[in-house]
């Protein structure tokens, strides 16, 4: 075995997402994770291009969860010669293989729009993948088990353990020469609705830890009265209740939250309709893996039953002609594409809208636009003038803030040779830095996009 590890830092530094990190070892050459870039256009226009590294060199992706921007790239990595497994829990590849086909469809059915109405630069305008290359991909899925200690060759093994976040999510542990690797993946809450809390890592030579709320706590909000008073006030204004949510996670929690308000009488009989076919498709994989969450199938059965889940593009435009108050919950949750667009594209310009953002809003997107304020909002080519209320709320998020993530490393017996910084935008991997010296006195680093750090073994 070599006296180095070579670990590439090609996405998710500096910034939230794009996360992709290749451990290069004599033995095996190991990427964890795998997503695309979102955000402001030079992050996104990252994506088309090649990665800096030998891709037919890397032998097996493992994956921490199945975010877009942990896997949303591994179709274009397959694409650049990458032909080993892709290993992550059960769940995790379930929601992978929601995303890539739900992606793929996006990404085909935005490029067709673009050409069809020329507004576009390219000629003509591609897809980043097709539903084909996300069928491919599926085929080089293996599941395996949290908690089990798994043999890649003499020297090297790895562990999935729980992480909260969303169902199926980890954190991953090597063992490269009798030191530990830890890769933090996407942490989660402490006192989740859905799911359980993380587990801690105990031992970490070198540690890569999410940054993405390292400057914030979440503010103690009381999330059920404050959607009560929403609810009503859309009630009182006949108006629309537009929340954009992530279709894994989120969108269940929403829907568990407002079955449990209504279920005690403190919302009205509102209307509530949930358009996002990805977000169906996840609530098939919460049934499929009840040991992966909180729920019972009473509590899962009953929530579906109070929703209406619209099946079609047909339907999303029914409701948009229901006069009636109502609640649409549709994807995407930093409404950078998806079916959330057509209900803002014809009820952004009105005053009696609501707009509700529950999660973190990455620099670039419309969601942070809206957070911030903007008074008109750009959709398919066009500009809108935003008249609608905008409000917003993090405690619904599924990342832990500074207190959890510090909390999170407080079981590590060892001290840590390095702790890299990585999954924060710069304001929060600064203040992260600053927190975890004062409070550990651990080295921190930050990398940069594109450097190769080699660690001793």
């Amino acid at each position: 075995m070599g006296k180095f590890v070579k670990i590439h830092f090609l996405g998710a530094v500096g910034v939230v997402t794009g996360s992709k990190f290749l451990l290069e070892t004599s033995e095996k050459n190991i990427l964890i994770d795998c997503g695309m870039f979102q955000g402001v256009k030079e992050l996104r226009e990252l994506n088309w291009s090649h990665l800096p590294i030998h891709v037919e060199t890397i032998d097996l992706v493992l994956l921490t969860h199945g975010h877009l921007d942990h896997v949303g790239y591994l179709p274009r990595l397959i694409k650049q010669g990458f032909a080993g497994k892709i290993i992550g829990t059960a769940p995790t590849l379930a929601i992978a293989e929601i995303i890539l086909k739900d992606s793929a469809k996006i990404h085909e059915e935005e490029a067709k729009k673009a050409n069809q109405e020329k507004y576009t630069k390219h000629q003509p305008a591609l897809p980043f993948y097709t539903k084909l290359e996300a069928e491919k991909t599926i085929t080089q899925f293996q599941v395996e088990m949290p908690n089990k200690w798994i043999t890649l060759s003499g020297n090297i093994s790895y562990r999935f353990k729980y992480n909260g976040h969303i169902i199926g999510a980890t954190f991953i542990e090597l063992d490269i020469n009798g030191k530990r690797f830890v890769f933090s993946g996407d942490i989660g809450r402490t006192n989740d609705y859905l799911l359980d809390s993380p587990k801690k890592p105990e031992w970490a030579d070198f540690l890569f830890v999410e940054s993405t709320y390292g400057n914030k706590w979440h503010p103690k909000e009381n999330i059920e009265a404050l959607l009560s008073k929403l609810i009503k006030e859309t009630n009182h204004k006949k108006g629309n209740l537009i929340i954009p949510s992530f279709a894994v996670e989120r969108l269940q929690t929403l829907m568990f939250l407002l079955w449990k308000l209504y279920k005690e009488n403190k919302i009205p009989n509102i209307p509530i309709f949930v358009d996002s076919p990805m977000g169906n498709n996840v609530l098939d994989v919460f049934k499929r893996f009840p040991k992966w969450h909180k729920l019972s199938m009473e509590e899962y059965n009953a929530m579906c039953k109070h929703v209406n889940i619209i099946q079609s593009y047909k339907e999303t435009w029914e409701t948009i002609d229901d006069k009636r108050s109502k609640i649409i919950i549709a994807g995407s949750g930093m409404v950078t594409g998806g079916r959330v667009l057509t209900y803002l594209q014809q009820l952004i310009d009105e005053s009696s809208t609501t707009v509700l953002l529950v999660g973190y809003q990455a620099e670039g997107t419309r969601g942070r636009q809206l957070q911030d304020g903007a008074h008109e909002i750009r959709f398919f080519g066009k500009y809108y003038p935003v008249k609608a209320t905008i409000a917003c709320v993090e405690s619904l998020s599924a990342h832990a803030d500074q207190s959890e993530l510090i909390h999170w490393m407080g079981n590590i017996k060892n001290i840590p040779e390095t702790v890299f910084l990585i999954h924060g935008e710069p304001t929060a991997l600064d203040a992260f830095r600053a927190k975890i010296q004062d409070t550990y006195g651990w080295q921190v680093k930050i990398p940069k996009l594109t450097d190769v750090e080699k660690v001793r073994l």
